[in-house]
């Protein structure tokens, strides 16, 4: 996962982790916990398609936030 580019889509749109984790219904630790892929946590399906949708991502951005890690 490339977190920083994550981040710096929600700051870039004026907002910050808490914002984002209280839109997405889940608590600011759980998405912390999630962003810094902590004990294994990742964001859902549907986590990330709320992301893509409140940001207006393309597929090709989505991809290079949540799947990076897989392409070598």
């Amino acid at each position: 996962m490339n977190k920083e580019k994550l981040r710096s889509i929600i700051v870039l749109n004026g907002e910050n982790q808490n914002v984002l984790s209280l839109f997405m219904g889940i608590t600011p630790q759980s998405f912390s916990g999630k962003i810094n892929e902590r004990n294994g946590a990742e964001f859902t399906q549907s986590e990330i398609k709320l992301i893509k949708d409140r940001y207006n991502l393309t597929a090709e951005e989505v991809d290079e936030i949540f799947f990076s890690h897989f392409v070598s």
